[in-house]
């Protein structure tokens, strides 16, 4: 691993931890083993280093969903296959999720904060579009908004940071399940 990627990895772990708010340039050295001065070869500020930690995953659940949705599945199996591919992105391996959802940010680069805004834009379009398809399908209830629905689905699955615990007894895999049988059960009105 380089040593970039080393900060990257290590940073998203005391965010993790200790939020971004608390964290500082020293911790994340201090996590690394390295100087602060090192960190600021690689990165001029915390802020960047967050942009950093949250962008790839951000982007990598926008491919994820387009793909899903250009997919010629039904519309409930692309709407599995969107909570599954959202869900999955809280494995414990993918600290980023939690880092990105757990607190608000402030971001001195405005245009990588302008990429991260329009990915998590593109990505709730996306969301939008899946109910609305489904809606014009006859598959989900038509007397729902497609945005409040994606949002409030979104919003139920972003929760899982606050509560998930990947020692626990709910994995991953079953809130998958669970939140997509109640994912299509209230947009079909069964």
């Amino acid at each position: 691993m380089s040593r970039r990627m080393e900060i990257l990895r290590r940073a998203a772990e005391v965010f993790e931890r200790k939020g971004v708010a608390r964290t500082s340039m020293e911790d994340i050295a201090n996590a690394v083993g390295i100087k602060r001065e090192g960190v600021y070869y690689y990165f001029k500020s915390r802020g960047d280093i967050l942009l950093e930690v949250i962008l790839p995953q951000s982007n990598s659940l926008l491919l994820n969903l387009q793909s899903i949705l250009r997919s010629k599945v039904s519309a409930e199996e692309k709407l599995h296959e969107a909570v599954r591919s959202h869900l999955d992105s809280f494995n414990p391996a993918y600290l980023e999720m939690s880092v990105a959802l757990r607190e608000d940010h402030f971001v001195r680069d405005d245009v990588k904060l302008a990429e991260l805004q329009k990915c998590w834009d593109d990505y709730s379009h996306c969301w939008v579009d899946l109910i609305a398809a489904g809606q014009k399908e006859g598959v989900f209830n038509k007397a729902l908004n497609p945005k409040m629905a994606a949002y409030g689905l979104l919003g139920m699955m972003n929760w899982v940071c606050r509560w998930y615990d990947p020692d626990g007894e709910v994995s991953i895999p079953e809130i998958i399940q669970q939140f997509s049988a109640m994912a299509a059960n209230g947009l079909t009105g069964k």
